[in-house]
């Protein structure tokens, strides 16, 4: 049984120094939400609202994640948002896998705290993590997005359910609609086990 608290972790993740992001950084970002959601977002790392504020998803694509959370029937405060890595990268550029490897025990303990019954990745990096650390074949997000996986993690049956990046849709107009469609094959697969457990306030 983990005794271990979103709190402990939280902790340890706003001290972190274990690589060279805290030099740069405002406030580490733990992530936030409600501990025993049974859906979890993960993306990539935070970026500069984010920095400032020390919560995931605050700036222009935290807002359009919260208005797809919404769309589906959930409300933000409902599930748990994080991203893979925990600090903002110089000028919102890409993490490094040392970075991401350095970063991604934090995650770990976060995930084996909450214990998800879906996981819904959030672009690339946190799409390549997470198939990784589950052993399974990653073949780029364009291919993977709008799909629903089964499959183990961390001693666990769990379901990735892969998408892009909300900020890819700030970028590319074109992909805000992409979006939208996967998040509603996301709501069919909540409400499918929804079905199969009584009432959505069970699944989440």
């Amino acid at each position: 049984m983990n005794n271990e608290s979103l709190e402990d972790i939280a902790g340890e993740i706003i001290n972190c120094r274990r690589c060279g992001l805290w030099k740069n950084r405002l406030k580490a970002v733990p992530g936030e939400g409600n501990p025993n959601s049974r859906v979890m977002f993960i993306g990539e790392a935070p970026g500069r609202q984010e920095d400032i504020q020390g919560r995931p998803f605050v700036g222009r694509a935290g807002e359009l994640l919260t208005e797809l959370i919404e769309s589906i029937g959930l409300r933000r405060e409902e599930v748990f948002i994080t991203n893979v890595v925990k600090c903002r990268p110089p000028n919102n550029r890409d993490p490094t896998e040392e970075e991401i490897n350095t970063c991604l025990p934090y995650l770990k303990r976060q995930i084996e705290v909450i214990r998800p019954e879906v996981i819904v990745t959030l672009g690339r990096h946190a799409a390549k993590t997470i198939s990784r650390e589950a052993g399974i074949r990653f073949r780029g997000i364009t291919r993977e997005r709008g799909r629903a996986v089964e499959t183990e993690l961390y001693g666990r049956r769990i379901v990735i359910f892969y998408t892009y990046h909300p900020a890819a849709a700030l970028y590319n107009p074109k992909l805000e609609e992409v979006l939208r469609k996967d998040f509603e094959k996301l709501r069919g697969y909540i409400n499918s086990r929804k079905r199969r457990r009584g009432t959505l306030e069970d699944f989440i």
